[in-house]
């Protein structure tokens, strides 16, 4: 996923839809590490063929499906990359992809919910405070909100306990997330010190999201990097 994606923001999205499969599939009695996987490389083609055409069979999602075919991937886990994208007209009939679609455009939701909130912390985060930002559409335009809503339902489980569920997953790894209220803490810091303190965290690896992609305003509307750029904007509006 690394050696394809340059982008900080993207990387953590990716992660957070890993922790999202990964608890889903413990709470359904799945293969734990096979969830993961899929949840971790579901965009990791995003970069290199991001799709503004929409193209069902070129670019992203398919480019990336042909590789993991080619490297051996499991063909559950490329039905369901293939069928988290809605233009690839792959029906999505395992519960791993039932569970990829219907997470992936709700950790863009909850990222942008911690983000704008002063803690910058996800345990500040609640499902009632998630439902008003769905109702809210100026927020985080480049969420799907009914890529949210039918997940659920495919998945025959509450919305608010699907909300639950999801930000249960993203708190668990809201360290390597750049969740957990230090990003905070560095933007009340002048200028000197913050140079200063970079240099301090730049041997950790989880400090990254703490420049650059965090300063996104995520009531911005979403734009879909450039097939040859590293554009850092949340990426939260792929594939509808």
């Amino acid at each position: 996923m690394q050696a394809w994606t340059a982008s900080d923001s993207l990387r953590k999205h990716m992660l957070a839809v890993e922790s999202a499969m990964r608890f889903y599939a413990a709470k359904l009695g799945q293969d734990v590490e096979s969830w993961g996987i899929a949840g971790l490389i579901h965009d990791f083609d995003y970069e290199r063929y991001p799709n503004a055409a929409l193209s069902p069979d070129q670019e992203h999602p398919a480019e990336g499906v042909r590789y993991l075919r080619a490297n051996g991937y499991s063909d559950e886990i490329c039905d369901a990359v293939m069928g988290h994208a809605h233009y690839t007209g792959i029906p999505r009939t395992s519960l791993m992809a039932k569970a990829l679609f219907a997470s992936d455009e709700l950790t863009g939701l909850i990222t942008a919910s911690t983000l704008v909130k002063p803690s910058k912390n996800i345990a500040d985060v609640d499902v009632a405070g998630l439902r008003k930002k769905m109702k809210d559409k100026a927020f985080a335009r480049g969420v799907n909100r009914d890529d949210v809503i039918q997940g659920a339902e495919a998945l025959d489980i509450p919305l608010d306990e699907h909300i639950a569920t999801v930000l249960e997953a993203m708190r668990g790894a809201a360290d390597t997330l750049g969740l957990d209220g230090r990003l905070a803490l560095f933007t009340r810091l002048d200028a000197t010190t913050q140079a200063a303190k970079l240099e301090e965290m730049s041997t950790i690896p989880d400090i990254q999201v703490l420049v650059g992609d965090s300063a996104v305003n995520p009531t911005a509307p979403v734009t879909a990097p450039a097939a040859t750029g590293g554009a850092d904007s949340t990426p939260v509006s792929r594939d509808a």
